[in-house]
């Protein structure tokens, strides 16, 4: 498991990435995080690496591979949940949710899905072989 600091990092990122997918961050998108980010202990970094995003131009590929790698490395979190939820309404704040945005939300979750399934897969083998 990677350090949490890293891990807020990427969910800054990420978010980034999903106000940046319609061509421009939003002020409505950011108001949107802001306000998920109220109440969550890590907002300062979260927030931080959504301004850095944001201030360096950095492609929306660019965010979201650095972000999703970053996620694979740590393996499965409960606070994707909470990830998922913000995405989603920052994607939704402004315009509703457009074909861009939602292949980042579907890229996201599948991503996720297949490196955790993989994994669950390797150690059922390891386990398995142990047994033989």
């Amino acid at each position: 498991m990677i350090k949490r600091e890293r891990l807020y990092d990427a969910f800054g990122e990420l978010i980034y990435a999903i106000a940046m997918a319609d061509g421009e961050v939003q002020k409505e998108e950011i108001e949107t995080l802001e306000r998920f980010l109220n109440q969550h202990p890590w907002a300062k970094e979260i927030k931080w690496s959504f301004n850095y995003e944001n201030d360096r131009h950095h492609t929306v590929e660019e965010a979201y591979n650095n972000a999703i790698d970053i996620c694979k490395e740590n393996g499965p979190d409960p606070e994707y949940k909470y990830l998922l939820d913000v995405m989603v309404s920052v994607a939704d704040s402004f315009g509703g949710i457009v074909p861009q945005e939602k292949k980042i939300l579907d890229n996201f979750k599948s991503d996720l899905r297949a490196r955790f399934i993989n994994d669950l897969k390797n150690n059922k083998l390891a386990y398995l072989d142990d047994d033989a």
